[in-house]
């Protein structure tokens, strides 16, 4: 090892020390890494060489990245909450019925908590777990990012779609050279709060020879009673999940545990309409899209009786995504007729709509 490469090492070393007596940690957590860190000093000392040091860097790196004692504060008002799911989706009372009652039951808990100095350490989050079930499109992801905004929460998503492993999930132990942190700790680095959104999106798309291991993990991550010491094998330390919100989807039940399964209550996303879907395009799909493709409403505009063939262009869809990419293709191809100076204005009628939806 040259001179060179020793003196970035010892830096490097002044750094995490820095890092370290900055952090927010557990103080058995703070001892162990301080461990850690007099092991890479004294190897220095005496040897001039660490053979562990990246590993301790990045061990380091991460438990002093994590928000052990950072939370956001909640935003518990009910009428904007059904403001903000208003805004955001038509119909579906029942779920926005279901969601306003489970926050009203967590705002009853926390002034309860607020009046009763016993109750501090209360979870709050014992009341199941909302998992929206449902075809491809009915808005199982965006419904549980509107209850994130709705709650002033960070929002992470976790994709369990093709998940071969539970150590995915759970992280793999240092001892390995590859090692990494789980999703859920990721997760939560990046949320920058121990009190975060998360959706596990997906659950019934595992892959099918770690399904049970991963199922097992979901068990230990959904259960309030054992949450609260969720141990990642790569972090080796528990951190407590008790203050996340979770929120699951999936498209069927059918390849979910039982024990998952009786720790979540089930929500069923109903498939829309045509009449509901025209309303849907009208009053949020194609305000959102010509927003996002540049386009202002006086460049754009389609007569009422051009809807029909817009919402169901090759057939019945259960969601709502073949209709996005149908108007996503029609504002396309104007924005793209404006910049060839084809016209500042458009008007789609039924005459010209071929003209406008995309070729299949």
């Amino acid at each position: 090892m040259n001179n060179t490469t020793q003196g970035l090492d010892l830096t490097e070393l002044t750094k995490i020390k820095q890092r370290l007596e900055t952090a927010d940690l557990p103080p058995d957590l703070r001892e162990k890494a301080e461990t850690l860190i007099n092991r890479a000093t004294l190897s220095f000392k005496y040897s001039g060489y660490f053979s562990s040091f990246d590993q301790v860097s990045k061990y380091i790196d991460w438990i002093t990245a994590l928000p052990w004692n950072k939370i956001s504060e909640d935003n518990l008002n009910i009428a904007h909450a059904q403001t903000i799911l208003e805004e955001h989706h038509y119909g579906l009372k029942d779920i926005k019925d279901r969601i306003l009652e489970y926050l009203s039951v967590m705002k009853m808990n926390i002034e309860k908590a607020k009046n009763d100095p016993t109750l501090e350490n209360v979870n709050f989050m014992r009341a199941p777990i909302l998992f929206f079930v449902g075809l491809v499109g009915t808005g199982k992801t965006t419904i549980a990012l509107s209850i994130a905004k709705a709650m002033n929460r960070k929002f992470i998503r976790i994709p369990f779609g093709g998940m071969g492993s539970a150590l995915d999930l759970r992280g793999q132990s240092r001892i390995h050279p590859e090692a990494e942190v789980g999703q859920v700790i990721k997760a939560l680095r990046r949320a920058g709060t121990k009190n975060p959104v998360i959706l596990l999106d997906e659950l019934d798309r595992v892959s099918e020879q770690a399904r049970a291991d991963i199922m097992g993990v979901l068990v230990e991550l959904l259960d309030p009673e054992q949450n609260i010491a969720f141990t990642d094998h790569y972090i080796d330390f528990p951190f407590d999940l008790s203050q996340v919100l979770f929120i699951a989807t999936a498209n069927n039940t059918g390849n979910i545990s039982t024990a998952v399964i009786d720790r979540l209550e089930p929500i069923q996303m109903p498939s829309y309409t045509d009449e509901e879907k025209t309303i849907i395009a009208k009053s949020y799909v194609f305000k959102n899209i010509l927003n996002e493709s540049g386009l202002t409403p006086n460049q754009l505009t389609i007569d009422e009786d051009v809807w029909p063939t817009i919402v169901r262009p090759l057939g019945f869809d259960s969601g709502i995504r073949t209709l996005e990419r149908t108007i996503n293709g029609i504002c396309r191809k104007v924005a793209r007729m404006i910049i060839e100076g084809q016209g500042s204005s458009f008007r789609i009628t039924v005459n010209n709509v071929k003209q406008f939806l995309p070729s299949w």
